[in-house]
């Protein structure tokens, strides 16, 4: 008993030790808070520029995938079969009046012919219509109107596995579009390329898994139809039509959905000579594929059928004079890294960093966009691994023997991934889900590129209980008049976000009326909140509490954003954390009169470039050029986001705008 009392003491006395020990860290850290600021803020942006440099080659966790283990079965005859079908779309499409029609009974009749079970899939074009109750979730399907009697139609075929029970599915997507006269080549391809591989599939042996093939008209969109062919697959509906519910077949449970469609480019630059492969792997609100399904897909196109891969990139960064210049520097640190430590290999070429900077910089953004980057979006909505192959001939489709071996390249690499996938006894887990790319076999784990979020994020707590702790010894409780301007401005974000519900009501306005009708009508609705709750500045209101609420306030809405969609969080600090680090009254008394202008300076050029429409604005013209941007097209951009319902939107207005709004009552504050 004794022995267990001193115990118990002896670890109480550790528990106290450690107390005093974070609370003294804790005090030294807001006693230096300007300092911790500044290293924090270079350490983060340091910590951004060097994420190229800590890449980590690609490789393939799932042992089960084993791609390239077994030799490709998919042949010329194969292929052959398909250039049948290429040649007969292309002669409806030059002869018949009516090709949306007889095309998928064209590609029905060649999947009854290798005993698939077919149907056609009918869906019609959607509103995009913003509305704020559905904004995370797919609104209710509305009758078609007299203004939108147009339909499409997507060709639907299952084989059942012979070594499988029918509970999960491969899913194979080939997009066409009969409407687009001038590419009904690679529409055709697209759909003879599918054939060739489900042709193969329909008498392998090996299948453990139900392949469907959707041949979706895309004359709406390629993700339009497969999302209504998705939504209708794992929501039947059982009110409307009970004959359409019979018609519509299933297979099992989605392991996988590869989406592939041939594209003519007409300019291919250093890449002409090898056929080319691009990769879309982004989907809504920075939702990513498994990492293990795109290194299949890489190893198999480079290691197997010789075929180039490529990813997103920034053209305008790769030609940037300041990257290039960031990329030497690079290149230097890592060879005197490299001398003091021969394990640090941190040494990079110049080209190589710029370009992974190009690429990161495309990967980060176009996460943080919210909006997919192919058909394969419509598949992460429930959940399901998929990825969108653009695949680019190396000559014309219109010579038939190069169409011929291209089809074949591109058939094996479909059938390959199918092969892997297939192996698989559970779905894709073992690899990430939170990532980066800085090249198709190089990625920045979810552990590294939050450590430039972090960097950038930690002083805001800090600077926080500095202005607090300034503040409460004379009245511990004053920071409750600062409530007063917090409720004002975060209402007033709600307003700013529920009014293109209404501005979208009225029909046949420009965009250029509906923006600044936006903009009016915010500033009405604040002015309004002004003559309700009164002035922000009364005379309780310090400007040193304001501060200290708005960077609480920012700190909980940049974490929020980060469990969301951390790509967007990560944009944003770089433009709200020096917002609320450094903003400072006009009118307040320092004693260093040339640090005061430097300030002011900075805190006029943040309250200009920190404006939502101008930080969209400066954003887009860093990645498409200046000259192509304009301030009044914000309004077709947050049209774009909501109407894919990015979770982008609701940062912009609900924390980035309520920030810029506080930034500015900090810096008019009459500092009485």
């Amino acid at each position: 008993m004794e022995v267990a009392e001193v115990e118990a003491e002896v670890e109480k006395k550790a528990t106290a030790t450690r107390s005093r020990l974070i609370v003294r860290l804790a005090a030294l850290l807001v006693s230096y808070s300007t300092l911790v600021s500044v290293v924090c803020c270079l350490a983060g942006l340091i910590a951004l520029l060097v994420l190229p440099l800590l890449a980590k080659n690609t490789y393939i966790s799932e042992n089960a995938l084993l791609p390239g283990s077994a030799n490709p079965v998919l042949s010329y005859q194969h292929v052959t079969q398909a250039n049948n079908l290429i040649l007969d779309i292309m002669n409806i499409a030059d002869d018949k009046e009516a090709p949306d029609i007889e095309i998928p009974k064209l590609i029905a009749k060649y999947m009854e012919i290798l005993g698939a079970e077919t149907y056609h899939h009918k869906f019609s074009q959607p509103q995009n219509q913003f509305h704020p109750l559905y904004f995370f979730s797919t609104s209710p399907n509305s009758p078609p109107t007299l203004a939108n009697l147009s339909y499409g139609t997507s060709t639907v075929g299952i084989i059942r596995a012979p070594r499988g029970d029918g509970k999960e599915a491969i899913v194979l997507v080939s997009p066409y579009n009969t409407q687009n006269a001038g590419g009904i080549d690679a529409s055709a391809s697209s759909i003879g390329l599918a054939f060739s591989v489900f042709s193969l599939l329909s008498r392998a042996t090996w299948l453990a898994k139900d392949i469907i093939w959707v041949a979706s008209d895309s004359r709406f969109g390629d993700h339009t139809s497969v999302s209504a062919w998705l939504n209708d697959y794992h929501n039947p509906n059982f009110i409307g039509d009970a004959s359409s519910n019979r018609i519509f077949k299933r297979a099992g449970t989605m392991a996988c959905g590869i989406v592939f469609k041939v594209v003519e480019k007409e300019r291919r630059e250093k890449y002409e000579d090898r056929d080319v492969v691009t990769m879309y792997a982004e989907a809504s609100n920075g939702q990513m594929p498994n990492l293990d399904l795109l290194n299949v897909v890489h190893y198999l196109a480079v290691h197997r059928q010789g075929i180039r891969v490529r990813i997103g990139m920034f053209g305008g960064l790769v030609k940037s004079h300041l990257v290039r210049v960031l990329g030497e520097v690079m290149q230097q640190v890592g060879r005197f890294a490299r001398s003091l430590n021969p394990d640090w290999r941190f040494e990079m070429p110049s080209s190589e960093y710029v370009e992974g900077t190009a690429t990161l910089a495309s990967s980060i953004y176009s996460q943080a966009l919210g909006v997919p980057t192919g058909p394969h979006g419509a598949f992460r909505d429930y959940q399901v691994d998929a990825v969108t192959l653009e695949l680019s001939p190396r000559f014309s489709l219109k010579n038939e023997h190069t169409r011929l071996a291209f089809l074949l390249k591109g058939g094996r690499l479909i059938e390959g991934t199918v092969r892997s996938v297939n192996n698989l006894l559970e779905k894709f887990h073992q690899s990430f889900f939170l990532y980066f790319l800085t090249a198709p076999n190089k990625f920045v784990s979810v552990g590294v590129y939050m450590i430039p979020f972090a960097f950038l994020v930690a002083p805001l707590p800090i600077i926080a209980a500095s202005l607090f702790n300034l503040t409460s010894n004379r009245n511990p409780w004053r920071w409750l008049h600062t409530a007063k301007p917090l409720l004002i401005t975060h209402t007033w974000s709600v307003v700013v976000t529920l009014l293109p519900f209404y501005i979208s009501k009225i029909s046949d306005l420009p965009s250029t009326h509906c923006m600044l009708t936006w903009a009016g009508g915010s500033l009405m609705a604040l002015v309004i909140l002004y003559i309700v709750f009164g002035s922000p500045y009364s005379k309780h209101v310090e400007w040193r509490l304001l501060k200290a609420v708005m960077i609480a306030s920012v700190s909980i809405g940049l974490c929020l954003m980060s469990i969301i969609n951390f790509a967007t969080a990560q944009i944003g600090a770089l433009f709200v954390v020096p917002m609320c680090l450094f903003a400072l009254p006009i009118r307040v008394k320092t004693n260093n009169s040339l640090i005061r202008s430097m300030v002011m300076t900075c805190n006029l050029v943040m309250a200009v470039l920190g404006f939502p429409v101008t930080a969209v604005a400066l954003m887009q013209g860093v990645i498409k050029g200046f000259g192509t941007v304009s301030i009044l097209e914000f309004w077709d951009s947050m049209k774009f986001l909501w109407g894919w319902n990015s979770a982008t939107y609701l940062y912009l207005v609900l924390v980035h705008l309520p920030c810029w709004l506080l930034f500015l009552h900090i810096l008019f504050h009459p500092c009485r």
